[in-house]
């Protein structure tokens, strides 16, 4: 009999660790191939966890609530099989280290150097993510000891300190003296904005989430790493718009999803970068690497205020209702929090789409490592001239701006431009006659 280790998968860049929401399947369970294990989570995505084997869980190394390091073992599977090699799941693929081995045990968590206003050795268990918020926020090992814990076995959470640390502050600056240093959930949850009351009454501190951290810091990245340059077109999808006004209701009919202006702009975007490969790639030290899968990101704003970047994979293989049903699929589920993490990596192009918002034009931010990323605008009547064959004559026209932020140290303003401007050919000349 083999046994198989399950690690801990990569939930999308940046992510260094995940908490253990649930585990679905108890210790002498069977379990088939693609049956999910457990619930994970991360301040970006949660995610059900599938098993790469067909066995018997026979170990579980990490509890519910527990933070564990991306690629760390979290669970054996024994096998029938005498030989086997291990078939990575989705969640794990990214990991070669997946293998056999008899008997593997739980690798410890490291405990990070003592110092004043540290967690230092106690009887009392803390996750590496805790012990480093406390480190952070200069929390001593007595006032952590003294937090309540909501966590399996009074673990402290996440949330706990971090609950700890808003009434920490409104404590400090309101001068209350009689606050308890206990686990009070001030506000309904972590996730939403923390706020705190100035002494003088004319500010608001809003203290960032995790996740709005790692955004910020990608964004500063992004900017540090690309010299950014921003082209701009006025496209007339009239054609487009009309078209689908007109089959709207017959599209969801046939193919039962709603079909948005995002797909004709995937698709368009497609066509462009066949026509010039040299956007659809990344940048390693002197080195450029030429992308052959056509991976587009398109931004979604999470009900949080957030943004995560799903990704449809090979849109260049999808039809039209193919990328529509991709594309609604994507954003529903992102509103949900229920991507899958392949499902947030890998894209080799950015789509963002400001003129949900209203918005005419933007100069968005690159997605690193990519070279490129286009901001759709909103589609707005506007007087435009038209050339007949009885001269120019001024019409009613739907009309948006396409605006294309590029890394100006491997594309420059002559691909750029032209590629930007590709684009809005395709999307000009869109076919009113397109069959569903």
């Amino acid at each position: 009999m083999a046994k198989v280790e399950l690690l801990m998968p990569k939930m999308g860049e940046s992510i260094i660790e995940a908490t253990i929401l649930k585990w679905l399947k108890k210790v002498g369970e069977p379990v088939s191939i693609d049956d999910t294990i457990l619930e994970i989570a991360t301040d970006k995505v949660d995610s059900e966890i599938p098993s790469p084997v067909e066995g018997v869980l026979t170990e579980i190394l990490f509890p519910e609530d527990s933070v564990v390091e991306v690629g760390k073992v979290i669970a054996i599977i024994s096998t029938s099989s005498e030989d086997i090699i291990p078939i990575s799941s989705p969640a794990v693929k990214d990991f070669s280290a997946v293998n056999t081995s008899i008997g593997a045990a739980p690798i410890k968590e490291e405990t990070p150097s003592q110092s004043t206003n540290s967690p230092a050795e106690t009887d009392r268990f803390y996750s590496p993510l805790v012990k480093s918020i406390a480190k952070e926020e200069k929390i001593s090992v007595d006032e952590l000891n003294k937090i309540s814990g909501s966590g399996s076995g009074g673990r402290v959470t996440k949330q706990d300190i971090l609950n700890y640390v808003v009434n920490r502050q409104l404590h400090t600056e309101t001068g209350s003296s009689s606050q308890k240093i206990e686990n009070t959930e001030i506000l309904p949850s972590i996730q939403t904005e923390k706020r705190t009351v100035s002494v003088s009454g004319n500010v608001e501190i809003i203290e960032m989430d995790r996740m709005r951290k790692l955004i910020a810091d990608h964004m500063v990245m992004s900017k540090q790493t690309s010299p950014h340059v921003t082209s701009f077109v006025e496209a007339d999808v009239t054609n487009l718009f009309k078209w689908r006004e007109a089959n709207k209701k017959k599209f969801q009919e046939k193919y039962g999803t709603n079909i948005t202006f995002t797909p004709l702009f995937v698709d368009a975007v497609v066509k462009a970068i066949k026509d010039f490969p040299l956007v659809n790639i990344s940048l390693d030290g002197n080195r450029i690497i030429v992308k052959k899968d056509i991976n587009i990101g398109m931004a979604a704003a999470l009900p949080s205020g957030n943004l995560i970047v799903p990704v449809i994979r090979n849109a260049d293989l999808l039809n039209l209702a193919g990328l529509a049903k991709s594309v609604n699929d994507l954003a529903s589920r992102a509103r949900e929090n229920k991507l899958k993490p392949e499902e947030i990596k890998d894209g080799t192009f950015t789509i963002t789409n400001v003129g949900t918002f209203g918005n005419l034009m933007g100069t968005p931010i690159i997605n690193q490592p990519q070279v490129a990323i286009l901001a759709t605008g909103a589609i707005i009547k506007k007087p435009a001239v038209l050339e007949t064959e009885y001269g120019d004559v001024i019409a009613v026209r739907q009309m948006m701006f396409l605006s294309l932020s590029y890394d100006h140290r491997v594309v420059d303003g002559s691909l750029g431009g032209a590629f930007l401007k590709r684009i809005s050919d395709y999307l000009e000349k869109f076919d009113p006659n397109t069959v569903i």
